[in-house]
């Protein structure tokens, strides 16, 4: 079942056994991914759909740093409580282990010798690591490992 599909089946579900809260998450990213398809006119596949999650689980996270600093517990714990509805639908995040074992191949496949190179490593990353890391701390990884 397409992801897309998977979500609206969730929206019914959490409908029918009155989850408020969940609803009004679900119904957020199914508003987030029509609003692409109607922007760029085109049906979004399962990895469009995953990009439209990742960015709304990263606004959450950012979100929940500055409601912190600024002491609203309140609004802390509702992100918290949407970012766990959006996280269930992205893929399992990769161990360290295995990010190091995907940067490891990268630089080998590239040919990457220095800082230079960078681009083609994280090209060949993002690829195969598409909403199961965080691109920035993969980054600052390939960065120190190209740097040395």
């Amino acid at each position: 079942m397409p992801l897309k599909a998977q979500i609206q089946e969730d929206m019914k579900a959490a409908m029918r056994g009155g989850e408020k809260s969940r609803l009004a998450t679900i119904r957020l990213a199914l508003a987030a991914i029509k609003q692409r398809e109607v922007d760029e006119r085109i049906e979004l596949d399962d990895g469009q759909v995953l990009s439209v999650l990742d960015k709304m689980v990263k606004q959450r996270r950012e979100s929940i740093t500055q409601f912190e600093a600024g002491g609203r517990a309140d609004l802390v714990a509702i992100e918290n409580a949407e970012l766990a509805v959006l996280s269930a639908y992205l893929p399992a995040q990769l161990s360290d282990a295995e990010l190091d074992a995907m940067i490891n191949e990268a630089i080998a496949a590239s040919g990457a010798t220095s800082i230079k190179d960078m681009g083609k490593v994280m090209a060949a990353i993002k690829a195969k690591a598409a909403g199961r890391a965080d691109m920035g701390a993969v980054g600052a990884r390939v960065k120190a490992r190209l740097s040395a």
